[in-house]
């Protein structure tokens, strides 16, 4: 059985920006290192994620990271956005996109958000945006989010952006000392609802 394999199209990662009606997320500027710092060293922030509490030069590393992306053409490349209120210009979070697997047109979402601005629907703003970024301007074709099942912020907002839980993978991480299990989320393209 052939077919046209697919291919996704190329991303200026360094012009990589939106807007929604209340949110501007851009790239990340060498600025946005105490917003980071003060967000990435609460506990609380990253009680459900990999890695610990940052520090200074954690976080002095991470942003480094963020500045020098440069390409998504490659699996395993990421664009990485700030999130900020369009009103205040405040710092809300960050959102990432990763090419999983280019050849299969696979990507990844993931985010995290300061307390500060929860319960305002920030994340399903946000994240929709991006969401719709990789179907509709990259091409992909699936879309995974990944969360350990005792955030249910995170789940609950991949079920709202109508990604679909497939897995539910136990004791299949090792993070801070203990194993932590992980719910998969996915959307096809075909099943965005595209406007």
């Amino acid at each position: 059985m052939g077919g046209v394999a697919p291919k996704l199209s190329e991303v200026d990662v360094l012009r990589a920006s939106f807007e929604t009606e209340r949110l501007r997320l851009r790239r990340f500027t060498s600025n946005d290192y105490q917003a980071l710092y003060e967000m990435r060293s609460q506990s609380e922030v990253v009680r459900y994620l990999y890695g610990g509490p940052h520090t200074p030069e954690v976080t002095r590393a991470e942003l480094d990271r963020r500045l020098s992306m440069k390409s998504f053409d490659q699996d395993g490349d990421k664009i990485v956005l700030a999130v900020e209120e369009k009103a205040t210009g405040s710092f809300v979070g960050d959102l990432v996109l990763i090419l999983n697997d280019k050849a299969s047109c696979q990507g990844e979402i993931g985010f995290v958000f300061n307390p500060q601005h929860h319960g305002k629907g920030y994340g399903y703003e946000a994240s929709r945006e991006l969401l719709q970024f990789g179907f509709e301007r990259i091409g992909l074709h699936r879309i995974i989010g990944r969360c350990d099942p005792r955030n249910k912020a995170s789940s609950g907002l991949l079920c709202k952006l109508g990604m679909k839980q497939e897995a539910h993978l136990i004791e299949n991480v090792w993070a801070k000392g203990e194993w932590t299990s992980e719910l998969v989320f996915a959307m096809r393209h075909s099943e965005w609802p595209e406007t």
